[in-house]
């Protein structure tokens, strides 16, 4: 009954994190509205809330269309990565005490490698294409998230220093006392922007620049094959959000409320800081994306490596 019991919880965190993206859509797009001094989607269902159904039937019967230029089975095969990926993270992640798919030892190390691997569908995405608008694209992409997953890394040392464990459940009863993001704050804030550029969001979203790239890696893509990239993007961005809650907010701890609401609220709140972001901050260029990253963000998370390491030191001796 074991494996049955694993079986249910499995898909359980899948329909949960896909319901999750496909409400965070229609949040987004009513929050960017009331940003912008509009409405937002309010004509299908209460409060546009079928919207979002009706867009996933548009798609859905959308002609899938290969174009006759393009390497067909990579083409084919690589919104799939996107998506997959990111649902793999969230086997590691505690939703509270007890909730996870997969306590593993090594479940941050797990969810940077599959951060890794994101890379290549947006970079086959590109050159399958043939299209040059598709192939800039993903060649921007793989630098970005190339060059921000360095300092994304380094970042995250310090919480793994202060919590002497890689195992996600560990770091947060390391924060029964007092959340990481205070002797973190430093690498906080860096995990923080590594965050907005691994999830190509504004202000980094340089890969699917519409008023240089058309729409970037996915301007070939249409129909399900669209979606896959949309429900990725937004899947990425609950996983970054379970993150930063899970390693410098204490994740499912709190007073009073369950573990898991504690977990919920959290997470909300940095999505709606994501929302927020791309409503207000305008796009970088792309030498000031790549400038912030090696020339401000790496020098800032190796000083904050250097002083944690030297009071984790103090402290032992």
């Amino acid at each position: 009954m074991v494996w049955y019991w694993q079986l249910l919880v499995v898909l359980g965190v899948l329909v949960a994190v896909l319901s999750i993206a496909a409400g965070l859509i229609w949040y987004e797009r009513r929050l960017l509205g009331l940003l912008q001094d509009r409405y937002g989607p309010n004509r299908v269902g209460p409060a546009g809330l079928l919207q979002v159904l009706a867009d996933t039937l548009k798609i859905l019967f959308k002609e899938d269309w290969v174009p006759p230029f393009a390497d067909r089975r990579v083409f084919v095969v690589a919104p799939s990565l996107v998506l997959v990926t990111a649902l793999l993270s969230f086997m590691v992640v505690p939703v509270a005490d007890g909730w996870v798919v997969a306590d593993l030892d090594v479940g941050l190390l797990f969810v940077l490698a599959m951060s890794s691997l994101a890379v290549y569908s947006v970079v086959l995405a590109g050159w399958s294409s043939r299209s040059k608008y598709s192939l800039v694209g993903g060649l921007r992409a793989a630098a970005q998230m190339v060059s921000y997953e360095v300092f994304m890394g380094l970042s995250l040392i310090g919480v793994v220093a202060l919590a002497g464990s890689f195992r996600l459940s560990d770091i947060v009863a390391a924060q029964e006392h007092m959340w990481f993001v205070v002797p973190q704050a430093v690498g906080f804030v860096v995990f923080l922007v590594a965050g907005f550029a691994e999830t190509r969001r504004i202000p980094f979203d340089l890969v699917e620049a519409e008023s240089e790239l058309v729409a970037g890696y996915h301007t070939e893509y249409s129909g399900m094959k669209f979606g896959l990239f949309l429900v990725g993007e937004y899947v990425a961005i609950i996983l970054i959000s379970t993150l930063i809650t899970t390693l410098f907010f204490g994740g499912w701890l709190g007073p009073w409320l369950p573990g898991v609401v504690w977990f919920l609220v959290k997470t909300m709140a940095f999505i709606t800081l994501f929302i927020v972001v791309r409503g207000t901050l305008p796009r970088l260029r792309y030498d000031q994306l790549m400038a912030l990253g090696w020339k401000t963000m790496l020098p800032l998370s190796l000083i904050n490596l250097l002083v944690t390491g030297a009071v984790v030191v103090a402290r032992a001796g």
